[in-house]
């Protein structure tokens, strides 16, 4: 896959579907804590006005992000544009839904050569833009000037409300 980076400054990049696979599976995690299937996940946990409740749900999402992440292999599309994107010299950040645990587990097993990782323990989820427009800060660059890659409707609507290119794979 060739990505135009005409114009772009640096990159971020989704973590499950886009660098590596995922398996997670969200009619089981919804069954579990018992979310409807046509609500967020993360907002319907956030809901929950029982700590207890909410510490259960949150455990069994964890469960699942873990065994996940033992698992995940890199997508050769992923790899490519993270090789891509090395070549040309820009700075690379991964911007995820998952739990910071789940994440450097995958980017470990996996050797990702990204430093900078925000999960949902540094940001609102996505598809609320702080997280990218975080990484855009810290690089001191317009959010224009970024693109951001992804697997997920939350991903290009993130980036659409950060105001960053995007890219959806």
């Amino acid at each position: 896959m060739s990505v135009n980076l005409s114009g772009i400054k640096g990159v971020i990049f989704d973590l499950d579907g886009t660098l590596v696979e995922s398996r997670l599976n969200f009619t089981q995690m919804r069954s579990d804590i018992g979310c409807p299937p046509d609500e967020d996940i993360l907002t319907f946990v956030a809901q929950i006005t029982c700590g207890k409740a909410q510490d259960k749900a949150n455990d069994r999402i964890l469960q699942h992000e873990l065994n996940d992440a033992r698992c995940a292999k890199w997508l050769f599309t992923g790899k490519q544009m993270v090789d891509t994107v090395h070549e040309y010299g820009l700075p690379m950040a991964i911007v995820t839904r998952n739990c910071r645990a789940a994440s450097n587990i995958k980017i470990a097993n996996n050797n990702i050569p990204i430093d900078f990782v925000l999960t949902r323990e540094d940001a609102p989820a996505k598809p609320d833009p702080t997280a990218l427009l975080m990484v855009a800060e810290k690089w001191q660059l317009q959010p224009k000037d970024c693109l951001y890659v992804g697997d997920y409707i939350y991903d290009q609507l993130a980036a659409e409300n950060a105001g960053m290119q995007w890219l959806l794979v």
